[in-house]
């Protein structure tokens, strides 16, 4: 019997499978249509970054909340590429400093830890990506966000303090981050200043 997580990584990764494959034929017609001149204007480009955008959050998506195999790795051309496109139509972007090859499920850990950090940063900004060096802590997520928002129940959920809170659907991450980070025996710790939240797990 599958885990009730491991079963929702399944189902996300069927749906953004099953996704992704339209949206990439579409972004190709729309390039061929450009490249021949046939449709310009605005309503071109607005079909065009719509596309671009829908793109760029199902890769991002299936990285979070999709199956982590056994021994993926991930580059950090990837994870950059991902990032940098999901930034292009988002007041949030991205400073990613950490090197080399990741494991894949460490990266879908550090997706949803920037899910978190997002849902409360109602002005956007920049969100800080570093490796931590700190005994059993292998990442640091930060960014100008505010405790408060958008429940304060919900970083309770993310500190293991909370297991009966009602998870809404957008905020399902809250719900999803602990539960792999306690699949491997560790936790997650939040430093909370007046204008910033950091996750370190």
């Amino acid at each position: 019997m599958q885990t009730t997580h491991l079963l929702a990584s399944l189902i996300g990764s069927r749906i953004c499978h099953d996704l992704i494959s339209p949206v990439g034929a579409i972004q190709n017609g729309l390039e061929l249509l450009s490249l021949e001149g046939a449709v310009r204007g605005p309503e071109m480009m607005l079909i065009s970054d719509s596309v671009s955008a829908a793109s760029a959050k199902i890769r991002f998506m299936r990285i979070a909340f999709g199956m982590a195999g056994q021994g993926q790795k991930i580059g950090r051309a990837e994870v950059a590429s991902v990032l940098d496109d999901l930034s292009q139509s988002s007041r949030i972007t991205y400073d990613w400093t950490p090197t080399g090859d990741f494991d894949r499920g460490q990266i879908q850990e550090v997706f949803l830890a920037l899910l978190c950090i997002e849902s409360a940063m109602p002005h956007g900004g920049v969100i800080s990506v570093t490796r931590a060096d700190l005994p059993g802590k292998t990442w640091e997520v930060s960014g100008p966000a505010l405790a408060a928002r958008p429940d304060p129940q919900l970083w309770e959920v993310i500190r293991g303090r909370a297991d009966g809170t009602a998870i809404a659907p957008a905020h399902v991450q809250f719900a999803l981050l602990p539960a792999l980070v306690a699949e491997r025996h560790q936790s997650i710790d939040l430093l909370v200043t007046e204008d910033s939240l950091t996750l370190r797990f």
